[in-house]
C-alpha cells in the first residue's frame, strides 16, 4: 500500500513538472509573438487595401436598380498583421500567469478553451488578410469569411467539450468543422483562379506562396486533433498534441506575417 502511495505521489509530481514546463513554454511563445507584432508595426510601410461595399441604388432615368461601388476605408495591412500576433501573445501571457491554474485544470480534462477563443479571432483575421490579398474587398464577404472560419474553430472547441462525456469518440463536431473550414479556402482559390484567367500578372507570386503554405498549416491543425483522438503514437498523451498546437500556431502566424511583410510591407 505504501509503495502504491509513493508511486502515485511520483506520478503527480511528474505531472506538475510537466504543467510548469507548459507555463514556461507559453510565456516564451508569448514573447515570440509580441516581438514579431512590434516588429510589424515598427518596420512596415503604409500599404493598405480598400474595404468596399456594392449596395443597391436606384437609377431614376432608367427606372432600374444597380450596384453602387463605394470604398468605406482603407485597411493598413501592417497593423492588421500585428493584431493577430498581439492576440496570440496576450493569450499565451494570460495562460502563463493569471489563467494558469484554470488552464491546467482544463488540460487535465483534455480541453483548452483559451486556445479556441484565441484561434477564433487570430486565425479569422489571418483568413481576412489572405482574402484581401487576392482581391476580396467587399465588407459583407469579409465578415462572412471571418465568421465561417471562427465557426470552424468553435467546432474544434465543441469536439473537445463533447468528447469529455462520450465513451467512444464522436466525430460530428470534427466533420462539421472541416466542412466549414474549407469554405474560405474555396473562395480564395476562386479569386486566384479568376485573376489568373484575366491576366497572368494579376496576383503577385508571394500570394500564391501564402495560399499554399497557410493552407497546409491550417490543415495540419486539423490533423493534430485527428491524431489526438485516434491516439496515434505520442498523441496518446493529450499534452503532446497541446505542445504541437502551440508550435504550429507560432509557425503559421510567423509564416503569414513575414511573407506579407516581404511581399508588400517592407520599406522601399
Amino acid at each position: 500500500m505504501a509503495k502504491r502511495v509513493i508511486k502515485v505521489g511520483k506520478i503527480m509530481r511528474g505531472e506538475e513538472k510537466t504543467y510548469k514546463k507548459f507555463r514556461i513554454y507559453n510565456a516564451v511563445m508569448g514573447f515570440f509573438h509580441l516581438a514579431q507584432g512590434v516588429a510589424m508595426l515598427w518596420l512596415s510601410n503604409a500599404f493598405a487595401l480598400p474595404i468596399t461595399t456594392q449596395y443597391l441604388n436606384f437609377n431614376k432615368a432608367t427606372s432600374s436598380l444597380f450596384q453602387q461601388p463605394q470604398t468605406l476605408w482603407s485597411l493598413r495591412i501592417g497593423p492588421a498583421v500585428a493584431s493577430f500576433l498581439f492576440i496570440s501573445a496576450l493569450a499565451h501571457f494570460l495562460t502563463s500567469t493569471i489563467l494558469y491554474k484554470w488552464y491546467v485544470e482544463k488540460l487535465k480534462q483534455h480541453i483548452n478553451i483559451i486556445r479556441w477563443v484565441e484561434y477564433s479571432f487570430s486565425s479569422s483575421i489571418m483568413i481576412v488578410i489572405i482574402s484581401m490579398l487576392v482581391g476580396v474587398y467587399d465588407l459583407s464577404s469579409l465578415i462572412l469569411l471571418f465568421a465561417v472560419n471562427a465557426g470552424m474553430i468553435l467546432f474544434g472547441w465543441m469536439m473537445e467539450k463533447h468528447n469529455q462525456t462520450t465513451v467512444k469518440t464522436n466525430w460530428t463536431s470534427y466533420i462539421f468543422g472541416c466542412i466549414m473550414g474549407i469554405v474560405p479556402w474555396i473562395v480564395i482559390a476562386l479569386y486566384l483562379v479568376g485573376s489568373a484567367q484575366l491576366t497572368s500578372n494579376a496576383v503577385p507570386t508571394f500570394v500564391y506562396w501564402i495560399f499554399g503554405t497557410l493552407f497546409v498549416f491550417f490543415n495540419i491543425f486539423a490533423i493534430n486533433q485527428l491524431l489526438q483522438y485516434l491516439k496515434v503514437g505520442k498523441w496518446k498523451n493529450y499534452l503532446y498534441g497541446e505542445a504541437a498546437y502551440i508550435l504550429l500556431s507560432l509557425v503559421a502566424k510567423s509564416l503569414l506575417a513575414w511573407q506579407v511583410f516581404f511581399g508588400t510591407l517592407r520599406p522601399m
